[in-house]
């Protein structure tokens, strides 16, 4: 296009050199009317050959104010290209009316309502989910994890809240089934164990009683014991049972309003808490969590992955149905849009003007010639042609006003 462009204003200027030769050669009066016509052409194309290569650089190397614009003004340019681009398309009203004409959540309501879609969604999830488990280090995960319990269980009174619990499982008759429990073991542990209990009444009788005695009070112990264990296993309105009910009735109230009993609980739960045992315990239940969330996230059949696609395809139904939701989602993507775009807009805008300061001067100029060059020779061409025109009109006027 340089070429063309060149080569017409090199043909013009041959027209004009021929048109005065024959205008000196009496050639008639059409010569000066082509030389007007030529130098007219010429005028316009040299005119805006200079107008295109001060755009880039100094026409012939002269230094002529206001040339070279772009090598000279392309970080000024770079700043206007991010404030024009921060105003016009990065403020608060644009991204609204944008995102309101595109319709994003009735078009994500419906993409989500598709089961092939929810699967893709259930997969990437999944994905994401065993990638972040994976990239955590186990160590970490359980040292924060074993924090947040025992500060959480530290900061937390224990004893109103077990009071409350067993105070309703009393009242409820919920412990009766562990009383149960207690009086069988109790009793055939007296069955099988006899002679301790004998061996033990027996040696701590006084050294002056006989044998006999101590052994025959020992094996009357060990009956009535037995005899309790068993009347408090088969008779549920024993004595002995209420008085168990009564035990744990009054001892859930002390637990509850009780200022001694529940700073006594309260040092219990700290001495097993500090146990390094129950730290290691909590700690180790996040490997468990862990190991059971990746398990579930690989098995395409798994609960998890079954719950999370029927989730994701009733919300696309929901979002595709309900215009009030579909409302409210708008809403929040235009809230949180507007939020981005607000708060980051000189970071986004300072992207395009760091961008262009780091461009070489002369690299960026030929790049942008490189990209616009074609058309701009088109305004050489069209500057010589248009001059021909108007120097054609102008003596041709001449002649007819100086007639």
């Amino acid at each position: 296009m340089k070429t063309l462009a060149t080569g017409l204003l090199i043909a013009v200027a041959a027209v004009y050199a021929l048109a005065k030769w024959g205008q000196s050669s009496g050639a008639g009066g059409w010569a000066g009317y082509v030389a007007a016509a030529a130098e007219a052409g010429m005028v316009g194309a040299l005119a805006d050959w200079f107008a295109v290569t001060a755009l880039f650089r100094r026409p012939m190397g002269l230094p002529i104010p206001h040339t070279a614009i772009i090598p000279t003004k392309k970080d000024q340019l770079g700043q206007s290209l991010g404030e024009f681009v921060g105003e016009n398309f990065l403020s608060g009203g644009v991204v609204r009316v944008r995102l309101r004409a595109v319709g994003i959540s009735s078009r994500l309501g419906g993409w989500l309502a598709e089961p092939a879609h929810a699967d893709r969604v259930t997969a990437e999830l999944a994905t994401a989910l065993r990638g972040a488990l994976r990239v955590l280090r186990d160590s970490d995960v359980q040292a924060v994890v074993g924090e947040a319990v025992t500060r959480r269980a530290d900061a937390q009174e224990v004893a109103p809240g077990i009071g409350a619990m067993l105070e309703r499982i009393v009242a409820d008759g919920g412990h009766h089934r562990v009383v149960d429990l207690v009086c069988v073991r109790a009793h055939d542990w007296l069955v099988e164990h006899g002679d301790s209990v004998m061996g033990a009444v027996t040696g701590g009788a006084p050294g002056w009683t006989p044998r006999f005695v101590d052994r025959k009070v020992g094996e009357r112990v060990y009956k009535e014991l037995l005899r309790f264990a068993a009347e408090m296993r088969d008779m549920p309105d024993h004595p002995a049972r209420g008085a168990v009910d009564r035990f744990l009735a009054d001892f859930a109230g002390d637990l509850q309003s009780d200022t001694d009993t529940r700073a006594r609980v309260e040092r219990l739960k700290s001495e097993v808490l500090g146990r390094s045992e129950v730290q290691d315990l909590i700690a180790s239940a996040w490997s468990s969590v862990r190991a059971m969330i990746v398990a579930a996230a690989e098995d395409e059949r798994s609960e998890l992955r079954l719950r999370a696609r029927a989730a994701i395809l009733s919300l696309g139904s929901r979002i595709a149905t309900d215009a009030r939701l579909r409302a409210k989602v708008d809403g929040w993507l235009e809230d949180a849009a507007v939020y981005v775009v607000t708060t980051y807009r000189d970071e986004i805008t300072a992207l395009i003007t760091d961008t262009v300061a780091g461009w070489d001067a002369e690299h960026t100029s030929r790049k942008i010639e490189a990209h616009i060059g074609r058309d701009l020779q088109f305004i050489r061409i069209n500057g010589t042609v248009v001059g021909a025109l108007a120097g054609l009109c102008i003596y041709t006027a001449s002649r007819l006003l100086g007639a």
